[in-house]
């Protein structure tokens, strides 16, 4: 009996491998997506904190950011036309973009939620179609890919929304 690889994806990440590999992550308001390939058992999974690299910093030559997901996404590309494969092939899940910061008065338009629209639209855009996916809320997600069988497991931890300090007045 075999053991799967655990790899442990950290923010800006991108890993490309096939069955005997379980992709891991941990996700507040940065987004995964997880691509699988069910026939080949071969998939990637990025962990992007950003939709794209601010303007104030252009990008260089060198290689892509996976901090970025217009970048992230361009490395996974890579790989799946490298693997001789198309993206209508993969079965394509989407996770985090929680909103992080919980306040009673926080605004919406967050970074969870321009990670996960920006997501959206590129995905479609590029031939994908997002089979599932959990998205948004307030709090954190660990998420477990399996590329043996393309499962994707979520645990979601709720963040309670913190009230505001009141200060306490000397009598």
């Amino acid at each position: 009996m075999t053991f799967p690889i655990d790899i442990f994806l950290q923010p800006g990440e991108v890993y490309f491998g096939d069955r005997d590999t379980r992709i891991r992550t941990l996700l507040g308001s940065c987004v995964a997506v997880t691509w699988w390939h069910p026939r080949l058992q071969i998939g990637a999974m990025c962990h992007y904190l950003l939709p794209e690299r601010p303007r104030s910093r252009p990008r260089r030559e060198g290689p892509l950011d996976g901090r970025y997901a217009d970048e992230a996404f361009q490395v996974v590309m890579r790989y799946i036309q490298a693997a001789g494969t198309l993206p209508a092939d993969y079965q394509v899940k989407m996770f985090g973009g929680s909103q992080t910061m919980v306040s009673p008065s926080a605004k919406p338009g967050g970074v969870g939620e321009r990670n996960i629209e920006y997501g959206k639209s590129w995905l479609f855009d590029h031939g994908f179609r997002v089979s599932r996916e959990h998205l948004a809320g307030q709090g954190h997600r660990h998420i477990v890919f399996d590329l043996a069988n393309g499962d994707v497991w979520v645990r979601f931890q709720p963040q309670a929304i913190e009230a505001p300090v009141q200060k306490r007045t000397k009598k």
